[in-house]
């Protein structure tokens, strides 16, 4: 997914709310996203009060929308660097094509991760069949060891396995004794958790990764807090244990994502990740210019994305705030 704000460097969002347990509720706000008639996206991430929960770093959340009446998906080619896409459907149905010659469908309970490394090109489109649309957008930043890493693209079905009135599907990394093939830079975990009503299910997690839980559907707790659809919870690294009750008379549906903290400043603009301004600059050079690249992507009947205009000022590095023990120390 492109991100097609002209300014998105420059966020101040609400001040998220921490429990007395140390739950952060980050809230969402709503972003217009491509298409005709501007699909509209919630965003969690990054904010001001969080860029990255482990190397998680852009999260949109968009639907159910009705195709037909307000119009899907269609962002052009556009570039992606020093970072991977996560694709992940809960309706609807997305092709997918980019630099490498990939066309693909992105699928409901399927996972895409293309990896951008030093540069690759892709486009989204739903497709004529697709009446409902509804799903999220991630994005993983690259490490420095590994942010120019060849453009690749893997594909996986992971099997629904349930667990104590919660079914889960593993995406990535390693949850309730499964694990995703699909290869990763950093530890990471993804999984799709959906909760029957008026169920609670603890899951045992690791305890030097930090933990977001997405809620899409229900009124669930986490831990203590209650996270509504469209927020974002936030939990920060030293806990073996997640319990998530599910309130209400019907299903929850929820993302559960996790990573040991990324310690590395990032720099973020438009769809590139860097360290420093400069290489923004040059990315968005050599996507204006066309260059080798990023490469061309084959098959998409329009015009590719152009880059917005930088900003008049040096773009700085996001960073998280002081994690909860070293507040405490300072």
């Amino acid at each position: 997914m492109s991100n097609v704000e002209a300014a998105s460097e420059a966020v101040w969002c609400e001040v998220p709310v921490e429990s007395p347990k140390g739950v952060q509720v980050l809230p969402a706000r709503e972003v217009p996203m491509g298409g005709p008639r501007a699909l509209q996206v919630r965003r969690t991430l990054p904010q001001r009060a969080r860029t990255l929960i482990g190397a998680w770093c852009f999260a949109d959340h968009y639907g159910p929308v009705d195709v037909p009446a307000i119009g899907g998906m269609d962002l052009p080619p556009h570039p992606h660097t020093g970072l991977q896409t996560v694709s992940w459907l809960f309706s609807g149905d997305i092709e997918h094509r980019d630099s490498l010659g990939t066309h693909a469908p992105i699928r409901p309970g399927e996972l895409n991760l293309m990896t951008g490394g030093r540069g690759i090109a892709h486009s989204e489109v739903s497709t004529d069949d697709t009446t409902v649309l509804h799903g999220v957008q991630l994005w993983v930043a690259l490490p420095e060891a590994d942010r120019e890493a060849a453009r690749d693209f893997q594909h996986h079905a992971p099997e629904p396995v349930r667990i104590d009135g919660a079914e889960l599907r593993v995406f990535l990394g390693s949850l309730a004794g499964e694990t995703s093939p699909v290869r990763t830079f950093t530890p990471l975990l993804g999984a799709q958790v959906d909760v029957e009503p008026h169920t609670a299910v603890t899951l045992s997690v690791d305890p030097g990764f930090e933990h977001g839980l997405l809620v899409d559907a229900g009124d669930v707790l986490l831990d203590d807090t209650t996270i509504r659809p469209a927020e974002l919870g936030y939990v920060a690294s030293g806990v073996e244990t997640l319990t998530l009750t599910n309130r209400s008379d019907g299903p929850a549906r929820t993302i559960l994502l996790g990573g040991p903290p990324f310690e590395e400043e990032i720099v973020m603009w438009w769809n590139f990740i860097a360290r420093d301004h400069d290489e923004i600059v040059r990315a968005r050079q050599d996507w204006e210019a066309a260059s080798e690249r990023f490469g061309s992507v084959e098959g998409y009947a329009g015009r590719r994305l152009p880059a917005p205009a930088l900003p008049d000022v040096v773009i700085a590095p996001r960073r998280n705030p002081p994690r909860r023990a070293d507040r405490a120390r300072s």
